[in-house]
């Protein structure tokens, strides 16, 4: 079967990075990230989170094959911050977002425990 084994969408290659980066050279703060092991899933987020920078012209990504597990992102600023200043505060604040989310998420479980008759 030409499907990849499925343990390849989650682990790295030994010495591979996660994240590499490239400026692009005819476009002024521009410049193109490949994620490997990642998908639509983290594209959308991460270009929507990029799209709410006020800095931010272009943020797009793609899958280029399906059956490698690559992602895509090429951003392009104003030039009041880099593309890589741009893509730590959108991953910083994803992540901050996560972390709101799962504490909520452990409240209302704990809740739940506490209370079972009140969730019927």
């Amino acid at each position: 079967m030409n499907q990849p084994d499925r343990y390849v969408q989650f682990v790295l290659p030994e010495g591979e990075r996660k994240v590499n980066y490239k400026a692009d050279t005819k476009l002024k703060d521009a410049g193109t990230f490949s994620f490997r092991s990642e998908d639509h899933t983290m594209g959308n987020l991460l270009r929507m989170q990029l799209h709410s920078d006020k800095a931010m012209v272009f943020a797009g990504y793609r899958i280029p094959h399906p059956l490698e597990p690559v992602m895509v992102v090429k951003v392009q600023t104003n030039g009041t911050k880099s593309p890589e200043e741009a893509m730590v505060h959108a991953l910083q604040d994803l992540a901050s977002e996560f972390g709101y989310m799962l504490n909520e998420f452990d409240r209302e479980v704990m809740n739940a425990q506490q209370n079972p008759m009140h969730n019927l």
